[in-house]
């Protein structure tokens, strides 16, 4: 098996591969985990009731069992029971659905009121209409040291990693593929391509161009006059939503700070391989700012700021499938920015699949047919 891209899904899956004696091949431009893709910043979130779609629910919940056997089996840093506040005002559908989703999966799911949230944790000053859910099981993933867990797992299990490498060209037959590299080829019966934003570099190779829209992104670590209220154990990671603007937290984990970022917007890249550092655009800072002084308290400053990427679709949804008239190579791509609480999962499925076996959560819903006229 050949997998271009280590990054979340591609290493995830090349992890499940090997666990079930596969030969994988992982090539990567960079060397993961890196600040090139969108896995870089230390954490993300996991949730459960999820206010994209209830229909991701058994995916996340899939994913959470697999991030803790990850952490149970290594004893590496996976995952942190911050529990995650949803909040935003009346008449809202991503939260709605977040409610939605906890009632038909049965999850738990605390109502609370914004004097609730304000006197619970006083690191908040929500608006006196502001509706709030509380997921006590949901919390923090950390992503790079999950990467960095997969990649020695893998490498034990006998993985193939070419590093710092660019693929010149892919050679396809019904029974091989030739991944030609800069100085060598790397062969195999099947292909995985996970490469982020540049998948259509890749899908280039193969005349294929897939709807993928990626987008420059920032995210900030703040810091605060009173910034004991926010440490871990004390603050919980959150998410807002108003309809118009989205935004996610963390609390202030290892004396970083507290990490904030906006969901939406973003600017087109028009070359990905090209991110402009941060505070090149006035809203890089000013918007983070601007949303904790309103909605957190107003002695917060920005500490450090990053820039990362999101592969948009043009529904949000990711793609998981088969590349057309392609047998033997499959692509996993477009994450939308809400798509590495699920990489476990969709690691395991991927290598399933790849293997010819049944994943264990239906992806049914991200096959490329459904943008037939952009492909």
């Amino acid at each position: 098996m050949i997998i271009i891209g280590a990054g979340s899904m591609g290493m995830a899956a090349g992890y499940y591969l090997t666990e079930s004696g596969q030969t994988v091949a992982l090539i990567d431009a960079f060397d993961p985990p890196h600040e090139e893709g969108s896995h870089h910043g230390e954490t993300r979130l996991i949730r459960h009731a999820y206010g994209e779609g209830s229909s991701y629910v058994p995916l996340a919940l899939h994913a959470q069992r697999l991030w803790e056997s990850l952490e149970k089996k290594t004893n590496e840093r996976i995952f942190a029971k911050t529990g995650v506040l949803n909040f935003g005002p009346k008449y809202n559908i991503f939260l709605e659905t977040v409610k939605k989703s906890a009632e038909e999966y049965l999850l738990p799911l605390e109502v609370m009121t914004a004097k609730d949230i304000n006197q619970r944790w006083p690191g908040f000053q929500l608006d006196k209409d502001a509706i709030v859910y509380f997921e006590k099981s949901s919390g923090v993933l950390f992503s790079e040291n999950a990467i960095r867990t997969y990649r020695m797992l893998a490498e034990k299990n006998g993985a193939d990693l070419y590093m710092n490498r660019f693929v010149q060209s892919i050679k396809t037959s019904t029974e091989q593929i030739t991944v030609k590299l800069e100085n060598e080829a790397v062969v195999g019966t099947k292909l995985l391509i996970a490469a982020g934003k540049r998948t259509n570099q890749v899908t280039k190779l193969l005349n294929i161009k897939l709807p993928l829209i990626p987008l420059r992104k920032t995210f900030s670590w703040m810091t605060a006059a009173k910034n004991s209220l926010y440490k871990e154990g004390r603050f919980p990671a959150w998410g807002y939503d108003d309809g118009n603007s989205t935004y996610y937290g963390f609390p202030d984990i290892n004396e970083k700070g507290l990490k904030i970022g906006r969901h939406d917007g973003g600017r087109l890249l028009d070359d990905p391989r090209v991110l402009e550092r941060f505070g090149t655009y006035p809203e890089d800072e000013q918007e983070v700012v601007d949303f904790t002084h309103k909605h957190l308290l107003k002695n917060i400053e920005l500490k450090e700021g990053k820039v990362c990427t999101y592969t948009n679709t043009p529904d949000e949804d990711f793609i998981i499938d088969y590349l057309p008239e392609y047998e033997n190579i499959m692509v996993a791509c477009g994450f939308s920015g809400h798509g590495f609480k699920f990489a476990s999962g969709i690691g395991e499925c991927l290598a399933n699949m790849l293997m010819g076996k049944q994943p264990a959560v239906s992806l049914e819903s991200f096959r490329l047919s459904r943008f037939d006229d952009s492909i």
